[in-house]
């Protein structure tokens, strides 16, 4: 069942944080009131920043990270990482503990079969990691050719265990759970680019339904709102659906790439434009 909808979406306002080389993975830490997010691509060299809202001051945090793209807290607050990989080191999830620095490996492999070059990943409430594996990377020309179809997939970190949960896509990209976790959200942004519902039926995936249709090359990044709201990235800015796929309200930002709820209250959207980030006030808050 979806949350309902009881409040219009406005946008109070929006505005510049800092210009700076924010691509993807934007991710908000409360206790430092700071955003970590992932530089554009430049070959195979993507950085990890750290944005100090306070300030606006922009630090490297680590400079070689595998092509990282999508990025989540776990319950503990470590930075969980898509790592997309390249022609000599393979793809993974990550674990990055901000406090020290040390990176280790969650997943690399599935059935014996390497990753192609994970995108996009949330962690659910019982600790679960989710997250999407499209072959951008072999397209893009730093990756082998995919051993696997792109697909979903759920690994358990307390069993280690790593399984595809839903594979008919052409390019899954970004994922997100309705506030009460009885459905997944994934934007395929391959051919055609849609948004899909799936029912979540303990550690697998139900039937799924075509929720919205996007623009060409999106729907890329997502994220839900504690009224059920799904906000999906496109070629104009942010389109926001509610929970039957009907269009409810914009964000006007071309450039878009991604973007996560964050802030003391939990209702401003920091959305990455590869030469910036920006600040949308919403009415309201991240779910």
């Amino acid at each position: 069942m979806s949350a309902t909808v009881t409040e219009p979406f406005r946008v109070r306002s929006l505005e510049v944080v800092a210009e700076t080389d924010a691509h993807e993975g934007p991710v908000y830490a409360a206790d430092e009131h700071a955003l970590y997010l992932t530089s554009v691509r430049r070959g195979t060299q993507v950085a990890i920043k750290r944005l100090e809202l306070a300030t606006g001051r922009v630090e490297t945090v680590r400079n070689e990270t595998n092509v990282a793209n999508g990025m989540v807290l776990d319950h503990e607050g470590r930075l969980v990482v898509c790592e997309q990989g390249t022609l000599e080191t393979p793809a993974r999830i990550s674990r990055l503990d901000r406090k020290t620095g040390e990176v280790e490996t969650i997943v690399d492999c599935c059935g014996g079969l390497p990753l192609n070059s994970p995108n996009d990943v949330v962690v659910a409430g019982d600790g679960a990691i989710w997250f999407t594996d499209p072959s951008y990377g072999h397209l893009q020309g730093f990756r082998p050719a995919p051993w696997r179809h792109d697909a979903v997939y759920r690994h358990d970190p307390s069993t280690d265990e790593t399984a595809v949960v839903a594979e008919r896509f052409d390019k899954p990209n970004g994922l997100a759970f309705s506030p009460s976790e009885r459905l997944l959200y994934v934007s395929d942004n391959g051919a055609p680019h849609h948004l899909l519902a799936f029912t979540v039926a303990g550690t697998r995936l139900g039937p799924s339904h075509l929720l919205a249709v996007g623009t060409p090359g999106h729907p890329d990044g997502l994220k839900v709102d504690e009224a059920g709201r799904i906000y999906a990235s496109a070629t104009t800015g942010i389109q926001v659906f509610d929970p039957a796929g009907r269009h409810v309200g914009a964000i006007d930002l071309p450039g878009t790439v991604n973007f996560t709820f964050g802030g003391p209250e939990r209702d401003v959207l920091f959305i990455t434009t590869d030469t910036a980030v920006w600040a949308a006030e919403l009415s309201t808050k991240g779910a």
